[in-house]
């Protein structure tokens, strides 16, 4: 394992508060087994946002490229409100990374979402499957609800349940096997999906082959995610969720107060960022 290249990546527009989070999950990743490099394209609208990406690059020896220039920038940061221009924006510098990785010859990619916070053991985990595409999983309350879902799918856009091809399920039928699913990733293991994001590792044999995060022109899927788990799909390359080290989501700033106790139980060491 000594001997992988691996690139840690992602786009950044983050608030400071999640952002210095994020910062304290990468600083405690356990990388010591690998080559790894850091590389973050910089789409931030506050500047102390921009300060502490700084800062964090600093410590791990990253790179900061910079995002569009000529955007008009909001005022104010607005999380996950995505228009078309955010998610073009998304992709294209998802794909700039891909391109990097694959220019630079690196033997895997992991694509880590700036409000995660990881086990410091998800990297070497996730490379010991020696899957072509696997991720981390974490829970969301995506709609204030009160129920946490997975940020992985069986099919389509976000069909999290065994469809039945011959005869459609009624929506007792459909709350059961979602209920059904849900139960299985709750339970530490390793298992097959059909789409996946958030906290993905990609392998070398995926990034040369020209799967990419561009819309694909006769699908309505909203998210650059979904474009990318299909053509992976089409070059025949199967995508798995691990499910032994859940990552926490600070989907919104109210999940800031969950931060101090996974990090409590990952042990993490703490930095001043």
């Amino acid at each position: 394992m000594r001997d992988f290249r691996i690139l840690v990546a992602s786009p950044v527009r983050q608030s400071p508060e999640i952002l210095r989070e994020y910062a304290q999950s990468l600083i405690n990743l356990k990388t010591d087994d690998f080559q790894v490099d850091f590389l973050f394209i910089d789409d931030n609208i506050s500047e102390e946002s921009r300060s502490v990406l700084k800062r964090l690059t600093g410590i791990l020896g990253g790179t900061v490229l910079d995002g569009y220039k000529k955007e008009k920038r909001q005022e104010q940061y607005i999380p996950h409100q995505w228009d078309g221009s955010s998610i073009a924006r998304v992709t294209d510098y998802r794909n700039q990374i891909l391109e990097l990785a694959k220019d630079e010859g690196y033997d895997w990619l992991f694509f880590v979402d700036t409000d995660l916070l990881l086990h410091p053991v998800t990297l070497k985990h996730l490379v010991g499957h020696e899957k072509d595409i696997v991720s981390e999983i974490y829970w969301t309350d995506w709609t204030y609800s009160g129920v946490l879902r997975p940020q992985v799918w069986l099919y389509d856009n976000y069909t999290q349940y065994e469809i039945n091809r011959q005869f459609p399920l009624n929506s007792e039928q459909i709350r059961q096997k979602t209920k059904e699913f849900y139960e299985m990733l709750r339970k530490p293991g390793l298992y097959k999906v059909g789409g996946l994001g958030g906290c993905t590792l990609i392998s070398k044999k995926v990034i040369e082959s020209g799967v990419s995060f561009s819309p694909i022109y006769n699908l309505s899927f909203p998210g650059e995610d979904r474009h990318f788990c299909v053509r992976a799909a089409v070059h025949g390359f199967e995508m798995y969720a691990d499910t032994y080290y859940p990552a926490y989501h600070i989907y919104r700033k109210t999940d800031l107060k969950g931060c101090e106790d996974y990090k409590r139980k990952c042990s993490y060491r703490e930095v001043r960022i």
